[in-house]
């Protein structure tokens, strides 16, 4: 929604996380979302996740224009024991005020991101340990580096295993000149 990839109209308001959020009508967007998510949730909880990158491509260009990246560390005594009472003293309240915190920030990003002049698309990449399965349906991918980006580091959050470093990197408009 808020990069305009996918019309406003196929949005509605829902309260999460203690605010206001738009999220897809579309069922398809909603399907895609549903799979990646659940294979995302897996390799969290086991700890093998790195990162996770969501990458804006110009439909006519097929250039990356924004890469959002979200680096991941683990507590790996807690993903590999999988005894969740051995997680680190931090509160729910805590952890939500981050989240509402990062959140934010991202939606206040429009302010400094140049406009996307051409239609857009977005994939979603996930950088996870050599042992991760990864599900057959699933493919391999370029890391889609911008080069010449300017990088934007966001706020970062931690759970009670895991801690989020969030960057976003853009290709600015004089890259068109």
């Amino acid at each position: 929604y808020q990069r305009g990839i996918y019309p406003p109209e196929t949005f509605k308001r829902v309260s999460k996380y203690g605010l206001a959020i738009l999220v897809t009508e579309d069922d398809f967007l909603k399907s895609y979302l549903e799979q990646v998510l659940k294979q995302l949730e897996k390799w969290l909880m086991e700890g093998t996740v790195q990162k996770l990158v969501l990458v804006i491509t110009g439909c006519d260009t097929k250039e990356v224009l924004e890469r959002w990246v979200f680096n991941v560390e683990a507590d790996k005594a807690i993903t590999t024991a999988g005894d969740p009472s051995a997680t680190a003293n931090k509160s729910q309240k805590e952890i939500m005020s981050e989240i509402q915190a990062i959140i934010r920030q991202i939606t206040a990003s429009v302010t400094f991101l140049p406009l996307l002049q051409e239609p857009c698309t977005f994939d979603l990449l996930v950088h996870t340990d050599h042992e991760a399965a990864v599900p057959q349906t699933w493919e391999e991918s370029d890391p889609r580096v911008i080069s010449n980006a300017t990088d934007v580091k966001l706020r970062s959050f931690t759970t009670k295993i895991h801690k989020v470093d969030t960057c976003v990197s853009y290709r600015t408009c004089e890259d068109e000149v």
